[in-house]
């Protein structure tokens, strides 16, 4: 019998501290000759479990890197109005270079409202209609943080892009549909697939690199997975287990997968932790810009 393959693991951990390294020297150098730290604040709305462990792990990490980071939280039931005008106080300061909204907001908040009253140059997210265009029309600019840490991931591994046959599950404004561009201005020829996608099994089965960002756990089965294919998988998901232990699953079957696959990102530790890592390299490109450092 042939041996069984085991996919190499694209470590996000490992990658997203080689970011983080990066980014410290940077920073080092620039406060070094006398600049101020960078500044990224964050507005967190409400007392999301979730999200403030995802805001301590952005402020620890901001810590680690020499960004300075201002935390603007709020009750649940805090005003439209009163976020907006924090964005426009922070729109203003001369120390903040990225400003972070935390999602999900409550449901009375205009999120659209709110992420668009934000100056384009200090989206550390890389979420603004103007930052999505500037992707579109293929110009240097903020970009979203997933599909950005994702990009700097598969180049880490030397991934090759250009020619092959890329699939996106997914067409969210997060990571789907700036993904799909980013492969695209990397020369793959891309297919774009949702839940509407009629078979998507056959289309799954053809490609060599596939991305999913479906939001639906371990939607992906190994079956789909065309032998020797790269498979970065975004989703996360936390479930109870046997005996009520809670597990963390992906949008990818990652054990039916992990023996098909060339390359597979696990989950936690694969997308995520590039993520974080985007959004200061985002701050930093933005204190750069602004400085006039770069």
């Amino acid at each position: 019998m042939p041996e069984t393959q085991i996919a190499e693991i694209l470590d996000g951990k490992a990658c997203a501290a080689d970011t983080r390294n990066g980014l410290k020297e940077r920073v080092s150098v620039h406060t070094g000759k006398g600049n101020r730290a960078p500044g990224l604040a964050v507005i967190l709305v409400g007392d999301n479990p979730a999200s403030e462990l995802y805001v301590k792990n952005k402020i620890t990490a901001c810590k680690n890197v020499g960004i300075e980071s201002f935390l603007h939280k709020f009750p649940a039931d805090a005003s439209e109005e009163e976020v907006m005008k924090t964005v426009q106080i922070l729109n203003d300061s001369d120390t903040v270079d990225g400003i972070l909204v935390q999602l999900p907001l409550p449901g009375h908040l205009n999120e659209a409202k709110i992420l668009e009253a934000m100056r384009p140059d200090k989206d550390a997210d890389g979420l603004h209609p103007y930052n999505l265009g500037l992707l579109l029309s293929g110009k240097p600019g903020l970009q979203p943080c997933t599909p950005a840490g994702i990009m700097v991931l598969l180049d880490k591994y030397n991934v090759k892009l250009e020619g092959v046959k890329a699939t996106v599950i997914g067409r969210s404004n997060l990571v789907g549909k700036p993904i799909a561009l980013m492969l695209m201005q990397r020369n793959a020829t891309v297919t774009i697939c949702h839940s509407r996608t009629k078979n998507l099994k056959e289309i799954v089965q053809e490609t060599d690199v596939l991305v999913v960002a479906i939001g639906k756990s371990q939607f992906v089965q190994g079956d789909w997975i065309k032998p020797g294919a790269v498979v970065v998988d975004v989703g996360i998901h936390y479930e109870k287990g046997e005996g009520d232990k809670s597990i963390i699953t992906g949008d990818v079957d990652y054990k039916a997968a992990k023996p098909v696959a060339k390359m597979i990102t696990p989950v936690p530790g694969g997308v995520g932790p590039m993520t974080v890592a985007q959004l200061l390299a985002n701050t930093v490109y933005s204190y750069e810009k602004r400085l006039g450092l770069q």
